[in-house]
């Protein structure tokens, strides 16, 4: 008997099984359909790379021509980084420093167009909304009498 306790299979004395050297013809079309669906498969696997990778770089050409940044150093970024535009570019706010690329200031909003914003701000405080004068047609709609009306045309 074999010392290998662990693996039952592995005792040569104790094989009471018979071998199976004869295929069934289930077997071999069994076999067949494996493989031609195994080659399949890596075909798909490997379309799918391909087009997983072109989209990932047209992603980072985009994302470096969008930031007015040469297209050269697209092979300096990760291939870990996600492939994002918001992504590229914290990698490139980052690291752009190294390449001669320095961030652009978001713009800043003029004091006039604050203003204006403002005032547009405040003459909708107060305003009829569309709700409110659905409201209003509704009540007048289901108004009961001449008196009603008035009443509520006259806001109270």
């Amino acid at each position: 008997m074999s010392d290998n306790r662990d693996n039952i299979w592995d005792d040569e004395e104790d094989n009471d099984f018979e071998s199976f050297d004869a295929d069934t013809d289930l077997v071999k079309k069994l076999r067949k359909a494996l493989k031609a669906e195994q080659k399949r498969n890596k075909e798909l696997e490997s379309t799918l790379g391909d087009l997983t990778k072109s989209q990932k770089e047209r992603i980072l050409k985009d994302a470096l021509a969008s930031r007015g940044v040469n297209p050269k150093i697209a092979q300096f970024v990760p291939s870990d980084i996600e492939a994002s535009e918001d992504a590229i570019g914290a990698w490139l706010d980052s690291n752009g420093d190294v390449f001669g690329y320095t961030p652009s200031e978001k713009p800043k909003v003029a004091q006039q167009d604050i203003a204006a914003m403002q005032r547009m701000d405040s003459a909708l405080t107060g305003a009829e909304t569309p709700a409110s004068s659905d409201d209003l047609l509704n009540r007048i709609a289901n108004a009961a009498s001449e008196d009603e009306i008035l009443s509520i045309l006259s806001g109270n």
